[in-house]
């Protein structure tokens, strides 16, 4: 019968975007990375608001009043809490995404939105300024999660040729997300003392939407088939993806990778870092992770508004300037997204870093001039939007999208769990170190996130090979001479084979 299911259609067009293929990448980044974005940038706007409110609460409470520093302290707290709140988020992922599937992962974790949404909500009411941060860090957990999830989601859901495109569609939303936050943080709609708790208790409708779809939707077909043995429910998600094409192909590709494992249970990250078969593309993510965020948009992205003010440019009109600078992001993030089926992966690594390296020294190089001459602060604004561009055309999503590309299904969480905490780390770090670097060195500490732009853009160019177009065999296949390994250790080692005919789709002995 499972043999009849798979010949049934004898079109087969690989190239397909079926509606269905292109709802699940939107639901799935809309409920999950946007809020990603959306809860880096909406505690921006009400800065002010909040720290009044942590002051009010202190006199009323404790009959003290708490002077600017600690009101700092404890408003760098909240919005630095979101970012513990994602590594630890991260170290989950590898065990839920085993034990509850991809889609599972995204539908369960999504009460942490609700939770979170609600604490911060109320803080106002409730007068409990601990309920902001406790709210702020359960959302950072379950970004953590769907940062990796989504991604992982939504590369082992994709037909090979376009698993570029749609593992691009949940930076979009992070994009997204950052400017949405940015326009309704303006002092027009919710920028407003009585609005903040509103502002950031908004997460929970995209999450509302998400959790009455996305449950409809089918789990991850390679994850049913290789870690579950589900032949039925494989062919199930694939005719559901595919709707019209001919998946016999797919499923085959599916079952040469099963048989290429070892086991087919999940490595844990020690047994990862362990494997000499993948140590080139372990090494390949801790460079593209962290050279994602060291390349300076994290710096850029908290120190915007200073370096407007610096430019000239009236502080009444900065907000706006800001979310011109959001557009700039998404209309970015679109780019990469049409063009990364075309141009492949490595053109658009290498460009952006190298683009965002040569905006990082234009940036030091217009500092240091803009007292000689005036119109060099108008450069320093060019370079930020030139940084926020190169980074969302490329660095923003490939290192999320490579990272399912460059591993098979037994190795693919503890990677994700890798870069996931690897990503938050070096996000933490960079918003924390970053004023004393720049106490430090003046304009010239841009000069740090330059080098280390082209240092990954050459790294690319030496190490990394373009994965489009190319099944998860092939890939490991590629990197097998780099690490040492023979063709024979990679491919199927003649041990289990899948019972099509098997009614309850599970795993035979050859």
């Amino acid at each position: 019968m499972a043999e009849e299911l798979l010949r049934e259609n004898d079109a087969f067009n690989s190239s397909h975007l079926t509606r269905w293929l292109l709802a699940a990448a939107f639901l799935a980044s809309f409920g999950s990375s946007m809020l990603y974005g959306y809860n880096l940038a909406v505690v921006n706007s009400p800065a002010q608001y909040i720290k009044a409110f942590y002051n009010q609460t202190m006199i009323e409470t404790y009959d003290w009043v708490p002077d600017e520093s600690f009101l700092t302290v404890l408003y760098s707290l909240t919005v630095s809490i979101f970012a513990i709140g994602g590594m630890i988020g991260a170290l989950l992922v590898g065990k839920l995404v085993t034990k509850f599937g991809r889609k599972g992962t995204l539908v369960r974790s999504s009460v942490l939105v609700f939770v979170g949404g609600a604490l911060m909500g109320f803080s106002r009411t409730c007068g409990n300024p601990a309920m902001v941060i406790i709210g702020r860090f359960i959302t950072g957990v379950h970004s953590g999660i769907c940062l990796s999830v989504v991604p992982m989601y939504l590369g082992e859901i994709a037909p090979k040729n376009l698993r570029g495109s749609l593992g691009l569609v949940p930076s979009i939303h992070i994009c997204l997300g950052v400017f949405i936050a940015q326009v309704l943080g303006l002092s027009e709609l919710l920028g407003k003392e009585e609005h903040w708790p509103l502002l950031l208790s908004l997460v929970v409708f995209p999450t509302a939407v998400q959790l009455m779809l996305l449950p409809w939707f089918p789990e991850s077909p390679r994850y049913l088939l290789i870690e579950k043995g589900n032949v039925h429910a494989t062919i199930a998600a694939l005719k559901w993806f595919r709707a019209k094409e001919n998946i016999e192909a797919e499923v085959e590709e599916m079952q040469e990778e099963q048989r290429s494992l070892s086991s087919i249970q999940t490595i844990s990250v020690r047994q990862l870092l362990m494997d000499r078969c993948v140590r080139w593309q372990v090494i390949t993510i801790l460079v593209l992770n962290i050279g994602m965020q060291l390349s300076g948009i994290d710096a850029i992205w908290f120190y915007t508004n200073d370096i407007f003010k610096n430019a000239g440019i009236p502080e009444l009109y900065i907000q706006y300037t800001t979310v011109g600078t959001g557009a700039i992001e998404v209309i970015a993030g679109m780019l990469g997204c049409f063009s990364i089926e075309h141009l492949g992966r490595r053109p658009l690594v290498i460009g952006g870093f190298s683009f965002m390296a040569i905006c990082c020294s234009g940036i030091t190089v217009s500092i240091i001039l803009q007292t000689q001459y005036s119109f060099m602060r108008y450069m320093s604004v060019g370079c930020v939007i030139g940084i926020v561009a190169g980074f969302c055309i490329g660095p923003a999503g490939v290192p999320f999208l490579i990272t399912a590309e460059l591993f098979k299904q037994s190795h693919r969480p503890a990677a994700y769990t890798i870069a996931g905490c690897l990503n938050w780390l070096s996000n933490f770090t960079i918003g924390f170190v970053f004023p004393f670097l720049e106490i430090a060195t003046g304009p010239y500490c841009y000069l740090i996130f330059c080098a280390i732009g082209f240092g990954v853009a050459i790294y690319t160019t030496v190490i990394i090979p373009e994965t489009k177009n190319k099944t998860f065999m092939e890939i490991s296949q590629m990197f097998g001479p780099r690490n040492n390994v023979l063709k024979e250790e990679l491919t199927s080692n003649g041990d289990l084979s899948l019972a099509l005919m098997n009614k309850y789709g599970t795993l035979e002995e050859k």
